[in-house]
């Protein structure tokens, strides 16, 4: 393994997969039977159903890593004798509720015959149901890659030469021969050959009729080239690998080494959600559990290779002509994927196992690809901006242009650069899994039904969505019908960032966040929720409401990544950005106008702002198709600077500010101008309303405390 200051990493791969117990099971063990998946195990007394879950793979959501906070964790206990299973399941099969479990169910509330699997602990047999409401893995997701022309100069070249047959009078080896040939032909006069292919080159050759093709790979910086792999006569096609590792999906292109075509190209969750959703959580799993490194990898790898089926299969291509693959993803993913344990990086000062570029064979990690497949990892940036954010960099080139351009990937841990040729700088910033539809009442993932668009009627108030699947809005003939298969389930990210931006521009909540419950006199949207108030969005199963805590949510995570920007504007000297790019699979959801509304980024012109898709797979695919862009980015990463916000004094400054819709300080003039943004006004915590000075409460407002019980 090719990397500067790191050791050997013992390889797990899926056919090397162990299961992941707490302790061996045995026949007397309870037997749980998971539905509607079907899968079955046996386990020690006190497992909890979600651990049981997980090593049975069966999806069940954590978004807390198992700390009975999130909720998202629920199943159901069926109660019966399952004769067919030979199950007989009992509510006295699992344990009572402990005092993290209720907590919850008083705080939050807990649907009846619902439990917490990460609390409940198995006593005896059991039928566990995951209901189908908390099953939302199926998201939607972009994996198409973009049609950008890459100029190809890869670190794979195909070799077509003829070799002198042997004689009597010549002692020389074939493999001599054939060094002898290519050097001749192709001016390779440095040249190795990997170890497998010696006992296969007189084989091939006399296959070939003493003609071979041979591929050679060879890193920009490198003196020596070698040959990795050996067919008889012609042999014109080639392909490698370009694939995203993110924490919630994984985006995967096979493409021709020669041609540059995109072969085919597709995408999955990864499986890792089920240890965590949330990359924090998942640090935290494998800080608990002795195997959990160890299973994440499995988990992650397998995603992988079942990708390259996918993959190979759209593309009519074999396994065995993949000669070269180059992976990006953030430094948890990074590390997992290569089988590091991303303890380190749970904490300050973040550290990395490896920051600078991974040379090594596909094989080094049971990548079963052709035998001499070579794999190239981007390079990290810091502790928590990684080898997705280099490619994103690579992709979008910032530091090729005279603009300031902002780069930004939203996601649990939001990544930031900024910068133009002078200077490029970066940092992350906990935006937390609210975007994503954790810690919101009614949100949920990307998946048919959510709610992705919506607009408010700043008159009446009355709103209007559209769902993932359907390209109706609520409000329009057959809406009911298009959604009939799905219904309308929750609220994704995209969906949040335009309900709260239209909560503000049709004056339900003030600059502040807080819902003006004035309102509710006037709109039966706007009803009361204890001592704050709330904005129905649906009415009717399910009914969603955007409560003032999913406000408080959205407000702290666009005010990180807006206190990040900050921040890096300031050691950039500059007030404004001229360019923004929003990059991942949610950027491409995200309506420019609406992230600004909101203060997730800074004033721009509108039409400067763009998404840019899976940036991170296309300057992966940079990577893959010309060695160059290899060398760049691993020159342009060393000198990025590095900026850790948690170290920075101003950023609570900037942060404080940021809470404000669109900021509390800073002006927006330009999206003033395309945008009527409303009145600046005052909202008290308890929801009345008021302007800058203080005045007497409005009689709506009385009314409206009246009328909480």
């Amino acid at each position: 393994m090719a990397v500067a200051g790191a050791g050997v990493v013992k390889p797990v791969w899926p056919e090397d997969k162990r299961a992941i117990v707490n302790s061996p099971a045995n026949i007397t063990d309870p037997l749980v039977l998971f539905m509607p998946s079907g899968k079955r195990g046996r386990f020690p007394v006190g497992t909890p159903v979600l651990d049981a879950a997980r090593q049975l793979g069966v999806y069940v959501e954590s978004v807390c890593g198992g700390r009975a906070t999130c909720g998202r964790c629920q199943v159901e206990v069926q109660e019966g004798n399952f004769a067919k299973h030979k199950i007989v399941s009992s509510n006295d099969h699992i344990s009572p509720k402990g005092a993290k479990e209720e907590r919850y169910e008083r705080v939050r509330g807990l649907p009846e015959r619902r439990r917490l699997s990460c609390s409940a602990q198995i006593l005896g047999d059991l039928v566990v149901d995951v209901p189908q409401d908390t099953v939302i893995n199926a998201q939607t997701i972009r994996k198409d890659a973009d049609t950008r022309v890459i100029a190809r100069d890869s670190a794979i070249h195909m070799c077509y030469v003829e070799i002198e047959e042997p004689d009597m009078h010549n002692p020389s080896g074939d493999l001599d021969r054939l060094k002898i040939a290519l050097m001749k032909d192709w001016g390779l006069n440095s040249l190795d050959f990997d170890f497998h292919l010696l006992p296969q080159v007189q084989g091939i050759l006399r296959k070939g009729n003493w003609t071979a093709t041979a591929a050679i790979h060879k890193d920009a910086d490198s003196e020596t080239a070698r040959v990795i792999s050996l067919w008889p006569g012609l042999k014109n096609e080639a392909y490698g690998l370009a694939c995203d590792i993110g924490s919630t999906t994984i985006a995967m292109h096979l493409v021709s080494l020669l041609s540059g075509r995109v072969a085919a190209s597709s995408g999955t969750s990864n499986p890792q959600i089920r240890f965590g959703e949330d990359l924090m959580s998942r640090v935290s799993y494998v800080m608990m559990n002795p195997d959990g490194r160890e299973g994440m990898t499995v988990a992650v790898r397998e995603a992988i290779s079942g990708l390259v089926d996918k993959v190979c299969a759209e593309g009519n291509v074999q396994r065995n002509d993949i000669l070269d693959c180059v992976f990006v993803g953030n430094p948890i993913m990074h590390h997992l994927f290569l089988g590091i344990d991303p303890t380190e990086l749970g904490g300050a000062p973040f550290a990395l196992a490896v920051s600078g570029a991974v040379h090594i064979k596909a094989s080094d990690i049971g990548l079963k690809l052709n035998q001499g497949a070579r794999l190239y990892m981007l390079p990290c940036i810091a502790g928590h901006v990684g080898a997705d954010a280099a490619a994103v960099t690579l992709s979008e080139g910032p530091h090729r242009q005279d603009e300031m351009m902002l780069i930004v990937d939203v996601g649990t841990n939001a990544e930031i650069v900024l910068g133009n040729r002078q200077r490029v700088v970066a940092a992350s910033s906990p935006t937390g899994p609210a975007f994503e539809g954790a810690e919101i009442s009614g949100g949920q993932r990307a998946a048919p039904g959510a709610i992705e668009r919506v607009r408010i009627d700043p008159d009446t108030l009355e709103p209007k969505y559209r769902v993932i699947g359907s390209e109706l809005w609520s409000d329009e003939p057959g809406f009911l019908d298009s959604v009939q298969a799905t219904g309308v389930t929750g609220i994704c990210g995209s969906g949040i960032i335009e309900v709260v931006a239209e909560m503000y521009l049709a004056g339900i909540i003030s600059e502040d966040g807080v819902v003006d419950g004035g309102l509710c006199a006037r709109s039966p949207r706007v009803t009361a929720n204890g001592r704050t108030f709330s904005y129905v969005l649906k009415e009717g199963e399910p009914r969603i409401t955007i409560t003032q805590t999913d406000v408080r949510a959205i407000q702290l995570a666009k005010a990180a990544l807006y206190a990040g920007t900050k921040l890096l504007m300031e050691k950039q000297h500059t007030d404004h950005v001229d360019r923004i790019h929003f990059a991942g699979a949610f950027g491409s959801f995200i309506d420019p106008k609406y992230a600004m509304v909101l203060g997730l980024i800074p004033d721009c012109d509108l039409d400067k702002v763009s998404a840019v898709g899976n940036a991170a797979g296309a300057g992966a695919r940079m990577a893959l198709l010309n060695r160059g862009y290899r060398r760049e980015i691993e020159e342009t990463v060393s000198r990025i600077e590095k900026i850790e916000t948690a170290l920075e004094p101003r950023f609570q400054e900037h942060f404080v500010y940021a809470m404000a819709l669109p900021n509390k300080i800073d002006p927006f003039p330009k999206l003033s101008a395309a945008v009527k943004l409303p009145p600046r006004k005052t909202v008290s915590e308890d929801g009345i309303a008021g302007d800058a000075a203080p005045r007497r409460r409005s009689r709506e407002g009385h009314a409206a405390r009246r009328g909480r019980g």
